[in-house]
């Protein structure tokens, strides 16, 4: 039995191309927005993404972890870990549109570490133990030397700073109050990826392959109303705008 108000909001199109207009000179919530309206990933899923998660020469994202906020220290608050479960680590395959923004994104992000120079900031992953002494997260911290081993998180601010899933507080308070679309949240756009493959074709199963559900009942249950290739245009054949034509053309 599906649950009551298990799924908040389902964007239309409209909708999508109102945030769009409104964000389009903020290429990393554009980006981050469109990731998660084309693949369906969760909000930790897409904040936690590295550049060697995107095979952008295959079209394919790999989806192996999740970041999450705890107490703050000198270091920070961000943590790397594990997905929901263990059918959450995945493969999602990339629309030709995700891709060009994809690529796009990537290109502004060299330019900006050219003008940045020093001052770019740069991250690598500290991992921690739990009490017997295993490895069961990583802490992303700043990197203070040149020869540690970095990672390239995707979704950042133009010098560098990483600041997790904050990075998406500020726009939803322009997209609640100002753009007038109520009891939204990022995490939605997985239910709407999930509704549109649902009722465009997309079996059941395969739907919950791709959004790593281990049971369909929870797909069932959470999405009302996939992982092979001839599945990976449908969204892009359902979320089609001359606003994100424009998008994708532009270098932002």
């Amino acid at each position: 039995m599906k649950q009551k108000n298990s799924i908040k909001h389902i964007y239309s199109q409209e909708e999508i191309d109102k945030i769009l207009l409104r964000f389009k000179n903020n290429s990393t919530f554009i980006c981050a927005f469109l990731t998660a309206c084309y693949t369906g990933m969760r909000t930790g899923e897409v904040f936690a993404l590295t550049w060697n998660d995107i095979d952008l020469e295959n079209k394919i994202i790999k989806i192996n972890k999740t970041v999450y906020s705890k107490i703050k220290d000198d270091k920070g608050r961000w943590f790397i870990g594990t997905p929901k479960t263990e059918g959450s680590c995945r493969e999602v395959f990339i629309c030709d549109t995700l891709y060009k923004i994809l690529y796009n994104y990537k290109e502004k992000q060299k330019l900006l570490k050219k003008k940045y120079g020093r001052k770019y900031k740069k991250y690598q992953l500290e991992p921690i133990k739990n009490k017997l002494g295993k490895i069961n997260e990583y802490k992303v911290v700043e990197s203070k030397c040149k020869n540690s081993k970095n990672i390239e998180m995707v979704f950042k601010k133009n010098n560098g700073l990483y600041v997790g899933t904050d990075i998406i507080k500020y726009p939803f308070k322009i997209i609640h109050n100002e753009l007038g679309i109520k009891n939204c949240r990022f995490y939605d756009l997985r239910g709407s990826y999930a509704t549109n493959i649902l009722r465009n074709g997309v079996e059941i199963k395969d739907v919950a392959n791709i959004l790593g559900h281990s049971r369909i009942e929870t797909t069932e249950n959470y999405y009302i109303s996939s992982s092979d290739k001839n599945k990976k245009d449908i969204l892009e054949q359902i979320i089609q705008s001359n606003v994100i034509d424009k998008i994708i053309k532009c270098k932002f």
